[in-house]
C-alpha cells in the first residue's frame, strides 16, 4: 500500500509542481516585458512536459530507460487520442491554420526521424535497436532549431499585437522574490515526484510481473500528461479551441526533442520492439488527428469520441500482448 501511496504523492507533486513552475517563470518573463505571446510558446510548453521530463531524466540516470522512452510514446498517444478528444467532445475545437502548416507537421517528422533512429538493427542486420547519444545530440539540436524558429516568429508577429489589449482574465503578476520562489520549489517538486513515480511505478510493475514498457504507457504516461489534459480541457471550456491543439503539439514535441534527446544524450536508450510498434502507432494517430483538423479546420465532438475510443483500444492492446 505504501508505494501506491507514494506513486500518487509523487503525481500530486508533478503537477503541482509544473503549475508551480509555470506560474513563477510566466510572471518573471512578464516582469522582463517579455511578449506574452513567446510565454505561451515556450515557458507553458515546456512547463506543461517538466513532469515527463523529470520522469524520463530521472528513469535514463537510473538506468530504467525502457521507462524513459515508454513514457514518452504513452503520453504523446494519451495527449492526442484523450486530451485533444476529451477537449473536442466539451467544445468543438476550431484550428488554426498556422499550426496545421508548421507545428503539426513538424511533430509528425520527429516522430517518423524517432522511429528511424530506433531501427539501428535494421540498418545493422543484427544486434540492439537502440537511441544512441548521437541520435539524442541530434533530436537536442533539432529542439533548439525549434525553440529558435518559435521565438523568431513570435518577435516578427510582436508588432500586430496590441499592448492595450489585456485580457480581463490575465492573471496577477507575482512579485520577483514570489516568482522565484513558485519556480524553485515547482522544480523541486518535480524532481521530487519525477523520483518516487519512477520508483513506485517500477516496484508496482515488479510486484505485477509487469514490464516497465507497459508502466510507462499506461499509468505513468497518464499521470505525467495531467498538466496538459487539465489545461486542454480549461481552454476548451473557455472557448479557446487553438490553445488546447496547440498546448498539445507543442507538449509533443517538447517530449520527443527535449526529453528524449536529454535522456539519450546521458544515457543510450535501448528500444525494444513492442517500443518499434507503439512508435508505428503513434504516427498513425498523428496522421489520423492531422487529417481530422485539416478536413473542416476543426474537430468536432463525433471525432473527439473516436478518438477517447480508439485509446481505450490502444491501452486493451498494450495490456494483453
Amino acid at each position: 500500500m505504501l508505494t501506491y501511496f507514494l506513486l500518487i504523492i509523487g503525481f500530486v507533486l508533478l503537477v503541482k509542481g509544473a503549475d508551480f513552475f509555470v506560474d513563477g517563470s510566466s510572471s518573471v518573463a512578464k516582469l522582463l516585458k517579455v511578449p506574452s505571446l513567446i510565454i505561451g510558446l515556450t515557458v507553458v510548453a515546456f512547463g506543461t512536459s517538466m513532469p515527463e521530463a523529470s520522469v524520463s531524466i530521472t528513469a535514463a540516470l537510473a538506468g530504467k530507460n525502457e521507462l524513459a522512452i515508454s513514457n514518452v510514446i504513452g503520453s504523446n498517444v494519451f495527449n492526442l487520442l484523450v486530451v485533444v478528444g476529451a477537449s473536442a467532445i466539451i467544445s468543438p475545437l476550431t484550428v488554426q491554420i498556422s499550426i496545421l502548416k508548421k507545428e503539426f507537421p513538424y511533430s509528425i517528422l520527429i516522430t517518423a526521424l524517432l522511429l528511424v533512429f530506433s531501427l539501428d538493427s535494421w540498418v545493422r542486420g543484427g544486434g540492439d535497436n537502440q537511441l544512441s547519444r548521437l541520435d539524442g545530440s541530434i533530436l537536442f539540436m533539432f529542439f533548439i532549431l525549434f525553440v529558435a524558429s518559435t521565438v523568431r516568429s513570435a518577435l516578427s508577429s510582436r508588432k500586430e499585437l496590441q499592448i492595450c489589449d489585456i485580457p480581463e482574465n490575465e492573471p496577477k503578476v507575482l512579485s520577483p522574490i514570489v516568482s522565484i520562489l513558485y519556480i524553485v520549489l515547482g522544480l523541486a517538486a518535480i524532481i521530487w515526484g519525477g523520483n518516487l513515480v519512477v520508483n513506485s511505478a517500477t516496484q508496482i510493475a515488479l510486484s505485477f510481473h509487469l514490464s516497465e514498457t507497459l508502466i510507462g504507457l499506461t499509468i505513468v504516461a497518464i499521470g505525467t500528461s495531467l498538466p496538459e489534459l487539465v489545461t486542454s480541457v480549461v481552454a476548451a471550456k473557455k472557448g479557446e479551441s487553438d490553445i488546447a491543439l496547440g498546448n498539445v503539439v507543442g507538449s509533443n514535441i517538447f517530449n520527443i526533442l527535449l526529453i528524449l534527446g536529454t535522456s539519450a544524450t546521458i544515457k543510450p536508450i535501448v528500444v525494444t520492439t513492442d517500443s518499434i510498434y507503439d512508435l508505428i502507432i503513434l504516427i498513425f494517430t498523428s496522421l489520423l488527428v492531422y487529417a481530422f483538423a485539416i478536413k473542416n479546420k476543426r474537430i468536432s465532438r463525433i471525432e473527439g469520441i473516436l478518438m477517447v475510443l480508439l485509446y481505450i483500444a490502444f491501452t486493451y492492446y498494450i495490456i494483453v500482448r
